[in-house]
């Protein structure tokens, strides 16, 4: 029974200074906001890239390609401008590599996508607004197996895939008294095909689509509501008005 209490004693202890570490770690992290859309055409913007530059790698299984209709695509659209493998509309967004091999290959399996911009929300910010940095803060690292290391996320083992956008970024890295690593991302030495400008709208709307998939009934959800909102408030004044009539009657 004291070796229970103890450990959960140690488990507690962990959790109390486990928390406002984290919450100062978030506070540390500068976060741009993701000016994310809901129009049909950026949606289906970001679904394009998402397609072109993402799921070769990332897999979205909980979101089948004929979901897209409901951004504006059509089916055969669909079949045409985004299914590449012989799968059909109905089939998931999955990619071929299996797990084992991802881990053979990377040393990790690159995470599914389908719910990232909801995982990746802190206390410094909304999932989208985490994305939407990083997928800005790339920059090239010799010292990193990959060549690119990225401002928001540190030694991280994925390249760049969108390089050819946004070019070859560097960085004026230092360190402070404390050892602590400050990067300062500088304009790319390489240019890319796009624009810093275009760059950032393409991101924007690849970000769109990955909070689009993390809940694809938002929409519906959020009109409901707003259907469910209206009944409740008639509901209130009828009843209100009811319930004067009732007492009025008693006294």
């Amino acid at each position: 029974m004291k070796t229970h209490a103890i450990k959960f004693l140690k488990r507690f202890a962990g959790v109390v200074l486990f928390v406002p570490a984290l919450a100062m770690a978030a506070a540390a992290i500068h976060l741009d906001k993701a000016p994310v859309s809901t129009d049909q055409q950026r949606l289906q913007n970001g679904a394009r890239t998402f397609v072109k530059y993402c799921l070769n790698c990332h897999s979205a299984s909980l979101v089948r390609y004929n979901q897209l209709e409901k951004i504006g695509f059509k089916k055969e659209k669909i079949e045409e401008e985004l299914i590449f493998s012989g799968e059909n509309a109905g089939s998931m967004m999955t990619v071929a590599m299996t797990p084992a091999d991802a881990e053979a290959w990377f040393g990790k399996a690159p995470p599914d996508l389908s719910l990232i911009a909801r995982a990746k929300a802190s206390g410094a910010g909304s999932g989208a607004d985490y994305l939407y940095t990083y997928l800005r803060s790339f920059y090239k690292d010799k010292t990193r197996p990959t060549g690119w290391n990225n401002k928001a996320f540190d030694n991280i083992g994925m390249p760049h895939a969108m390089w050819d956008l946004q070019g070859e970024a560097t960085a004026e890295v230092t360190f402070d008294k404390n050892n602590v690593k400050n990067v300062k991302l500088v304009a790319p030495a390489v240019p890319g095909s796009m624009s810093a400008e275009k760059y950032d709208d393409a991101v924007a709307d690849l970000v769109s689509f990955l909070v689009w998939m993390g809940e694809p009934v938002a929409g519906t959800r959020k009109t409901i509501g707003i259907f469910v909102l209206i009944f409740l408030a008639g509901f209130y004044v009828l009843t209100h008005m009811l319930g004067k009539t009732y007492w009025k009657n008693i006294h």
